[in-house]
């Protein structure tokens, strides 16, 4: 079997995506209930809540609302593929490709492919002060850590995955459909 099934009932061939397989309840939906860090975390704590919390700090800077959108979507091909652990994924080259593959569709489709190389690394380095605080706050081992550089107080608390779905969709239509 070549295809994948989505929440929202569409067939995807994961090594050949387009802008036209993307849809934002599949990844509200499949995001809201993924786990960071592996599952292996105090509580769970989804990447749907952590892309919320991107955006957030994001806006709390004041960004534009297609930077915003960018950090709110920016692990949105784990929607399709599963999140694969940072320490893991720098080793799996195909998976990369895969994942870049889908991240261009994904930007496509949201119209944030025009992006420019310093806005890619404003996002990025949300996500990894991000990192930083969730390590910090939600797992073992790293109660010690500094965790600086954030303007928030990121919402690590348990949440019901419908919750962070619907928050998710409703900043999503913000942020896309209200773009600067």
């Amino acid at each position: 079997m070549t295809a994948m099934s989505t929440f929202s009932g569409k067939r995807i061939n994961p090594v050949n995506v387009n802008a036209q397989d993307i849809c934002l309840e599949d990844i509200a939906h499949a995001l809201s209930l993924l786990c960071r860090g592996g599952g292996h975390i105090k509580r769970f704590y989804s990447v749907g809540q952590h892309s919320i919390n991107c955006a957030k700090e994001a806006e709390a800077r004041q960004w534009s609302k297609k930077l915003c959108a960018a950090c709110l979507l920016h692990d949105a091909s784990e929607a399709y593929i599963a999140d694969v652990i940072r320490p893991v994924k720098v080793y799996l080259d195909n998976y990369m490709d895969i994942e870049n593959a889908f991240m261009r569709a994904i930007f496509k489709k949201f119209k944030l492919n025009d992006l420019s190389e310093d806005d890619n690394k404003k996002w990025k380095m949300i996500d990894d002060i991000m990192l930083g605080y969730e390590l910090k706050a939600l797992m073992n081992g790293h109660e010690n850590d500094v965790a600086e550089g954030l303007i928030t107080k990121p919402d690590v608390s348990e949440r019901h995955w419908k919750d962070v779905e619907k928050e998710f969709i409703d900043m999503a239509r913000r942020l896309i459909c209200d773009k600067e």
